[in-house]
């Protein structure tokens, strides 16, 4: 790390705990004072959710009134972006604050060994931070990153309490005959032999309802990574029937007999019951926050952990899901990194604001350290925006970096540098630059014109990744090169 790294992020912590003491707001002078040294944290994460799938991004289908509202009454990021196209590294950056060049979690699976890579002892995750701090942690929902019985469980990870999927391939299915509560088996006999009984949502909201109350006299973190809206297309009959004959391009879907997905009759009108019902919990966790007066010390964030899939007879294509960006899941182009990101604090954050601030997932934990006075780990790729969700200062930062391995072949990587974005699909290809300022979706390709911007991106290539036994990088033969 240089020192000009380290004396950026000094600044911007200082300006952080500056702005945490007393907070004004831009517009109206008005000083906020913080009455808790210590506010409650939320954070809420869809799964598959597109930059264009909810209301306050253009979606014009899905019903999203909470979230809408949450937009309202808070700041809306407009260049917020995962930290992988892909789940498991995704939530890996959002845990310990790295990018995927340097994260445990590079891909869902190794191609060492064709087996999940759980977080290792050394991973620092932002519960395990936060509970030094003195924070009640509690995660609920589908974790992905520590199977049964190794290092990367999440009450080994600094989780007081979890309930939910460890196994994110068992999270693609909406009724489950079990699902772990800290490290024990809870099972669900209505779901058994086919039969629909349980549906794990409805479980994860009660359960988010429930630790609130049982932790309204105590600092708490509550980490929700739902598995809405991600396949299979399945949601109880009640929200399916707000959207019952509403899209006449709805058709029979016959079930991917290979993937092993199930899907109501009418995928699209699932795919929005689903997202809305989402809405509707979130909105419940509102309402509770206000009930027992935690509602202006509670932080609440909410985002998506990468773009929108086809799996399962989603149809992102029909909902815009993507919004004006190119791309999906599985891409380094914008739409499958970019993702909706808000930020709610009543009396805090200025409401009905945005933000066109780039940042991305491994920038929670710093931001998360900064708001409650204590010190990131030091091997971190991510720096606070605090300053800009509290006051709107605005923060500097030199780049963005992501990649990916698919396959033997590809090893995407991408840099964001201010507004230009690089991609290349592996070592030895030609790099694409776009100008993000002017070519949101990415179709003019630049790079021959500014040969210094691919120059400056090859050497963040280079410095970002450092190699990974099980996502090796293909061996480069020839420099690669702009033509």
């Amino acid at each position: 790390m240089s020192d000009s790294q380290i004396d950026r992020r000094s600044f911007v912590k200082n300006l952080g705990l500056l702005a945490t003491a007393m907070l004004i707001s831009p517009k109206s002078g008005k000083s906020f004072v913080n009455k808790n040294s210590s506010p409650n944290i939320i954070f809420i994460l869809a799964d598959d959710l597109g930059y264009g799938d909810l209301g306050s991004y253009g979606q014009t289908k899905i019903k999203t009134p909470n979230l809408d509202k949450m937009a309202q009454e808070g700041l809306r990021f407009t260049s917020a972006y995962s930290g992988s196209p892909v789940c498991a590294p995704s939530r890996n950056c959002l845990m310990t604050g790295q990018h995927t060049g340097h994260t445990t979690v590079r891909q869902n699976k190794s191609d060492l060994t064709d087996d999940r890579v759980p977080l290792l002892p050394e991973d620092t995750t932002v519960a395990e931070i936060l509970k030094k701090a003195g924070y009640v942690t509690g995660m609920i929902g589908k974790w992905g990153l520590g199977e049964p019985g190794t290092s990367g469980e999440p009450n080994k990870k600094g989780f007081d309490y979890f309930f939910g999927y460890l196994n994110q391939n068992h999270a693609h299915y909406y009724y489950p005959e079990f699902l772990y509560r800290n490290t024990e088996k809870v099972f669900y006999d209505d779901n058994k032999n086919g039969k629909r009984g349980t549906y794990s949502y409805d479980l994860f909201e009660k359960e988010a309802l429930d630790f609130i109350d049982m932790n309204k006299t105590k600092p708490f973190f509550l980490y929700l990574p739902f598995t809405t809206p991600h396949a299979e297309l399945l949601v109880p009959e009640d929200s399916l029937n707000e959207y019952k004959g509403k899209f006449i391009e709805d058709k029979p879907f016959k079930n991917n007999e290979k993937s092993g997905y199930a899907t109501q009759m009418t995928p699209h009108a699932a795919y929005a019951a689903m997202i809305t019902r989402m809405d509707r919990g979130i909105g419940q966790i509102f309402e509770k926050l206000k009930t027992l007066g935690l509602d202006e010390n509670t932080i609440v964030f909410f985002s998506s952990d990468n773009g929108p899939s086809d799996a399962g007879g989603i149809d992102a294509e029909f909902f815009n899901s993507a919004g004006p960006l190119r791309g999906a899941k599985h891409d380094l182009y914008e739409g499958g990194i970019r993702v909706p990101s808000i930020v709610r604090w009543p009396g805090v954050v200025e409401p009905g604001t945005t933000s066109e601030l780039p940042w991305a997932f491994c920038d929670f934990l710093p931001t998360v350290a900064d708001l409650v006075k204590i010190n990131s780990p030091e091997e971190i790729d991510g720096i606070s925006i605090l300053p800009e969700i509290l006051s709107k200062n605005k923060v500097k930062r030199e780049y963005l970096y992501w990649e990916i391995k698919v396959g033997n072949k590809n090893f995407l990587q991408a840099v964001r540098i201010g507004n230009w974005k690089a991609i290349r699909s592996n070592p030895e290809s030609p790099v694409e630059l776009y100008n993000l300022s002017i070519d949101l979706a990415e179709k003019n390709n630049v790079a021959d014109k500014h040969p210094d911007i691919i120059d400056k991106a090859i050497k963040l290539f280079e410095e970002s990744h450092f190699e990974s036994k099980h996502w090796p990088m293909p061996r480069v033969k020839n420099r690669p090169s702009s033509k």
